[in-house]
């Protein structure tokens, strides 16, 4: 059975998760600025409370980001160190993802706008509805400020709010929700589960491509005509 390790840094949480055996184990805390210290410990210490060898791991995920740049380059430098040196794939997915698909695991959220507060008064945001037990993007990700936050046109139903950009600025965003979780980060257990699917569909990359999404470097620079 395949066997996959995830970790992810993005946010003010810290957490690393592995499937082995078609089980699931993972580690999780919200550590500020601690992230570079406590990696690779719990990389260890979850590889040995499953009893799984590093050279076991058939694939690496992590999340790509958007969140703090430096969080993000934490997790991808470490991905590219192991990924090069045990020559196995890499499978990145969004961090706004994972929130959504925590709110699905957590709350029973169908439908989720995803708000990771980007600071400089802006949000990283994105729409996702869930799809055979998978969160997928509806439209695009985007960072901007909390008051253009819209869900994608002809989208309909309820909506569940997740993430730090509700909480820093959630009376700024017009989208009407039914509940939501300004205090939520994303979780390794999510980002796996979301890779899973994306393993299956054979979209693991080589380790050169384990590259940031920041969304931000996207609006600084225009687009080539």
């Amino acid at each position: 059975m395949t066997t996959l390790l995830a970790l992810d840094t993005a946010t003010e949480a810290c957490s690393v998760a592995l499937l082995h055996d078609g089980r699931v184990l993972s580690h999780y805390e919200v550590i500020p600025r601690l992230h570079a210290q406590r990696l690779l410990p719990m990389v260890r210490t979850l590889l040995g409370e499953a009893g799984v060898a590093l050279a076991e791991v058939d694939g690496i995920a992590f999340g790509r980001g958007p969140g703090a740049f430096t969080g993000v380059r934490i997790a991808i430098g470490v991905v590219q160190g192991l990924a090069f040196a045990l020559d196995r794939p890499v499978l990145p997915v969004s961090n706004l993802a994972i929130l959504a698909q925590r709110a699905l695991r957590e709350h029973g959220a169908q439908q989720v706008a995803s708000a990771i507060d980007a600071r400089m008064d802006e949000v990283y945001w994105g729409c996702y509805r869930a799809e055979a037990g998978e969160m997928r993007l509806l439209g695009s990700e985007a960072v901007l400020p909390p008051e253009q936050a819209s869900v994608p046109r002809g989208a309909e139903g309820p909506w569940f709010g997740a993430g730090t950009g509700w909480g820093s600025y959630g009376q700024r965003i017009a989208l009407p929700v039914v509940a939501r979780d300004g205090g939520m980060l994303p979780h390794a257990e999510d980002l796996l589960r979301l890779a899973c699917y994306a393993w299956q569909r054979g979209e693991a990359l080589p380790a050169e491509q384990a590259l940031p999404v920041y969304l931000r470097d996207n609006v600084a620079t225009p687009k080539a005509q």
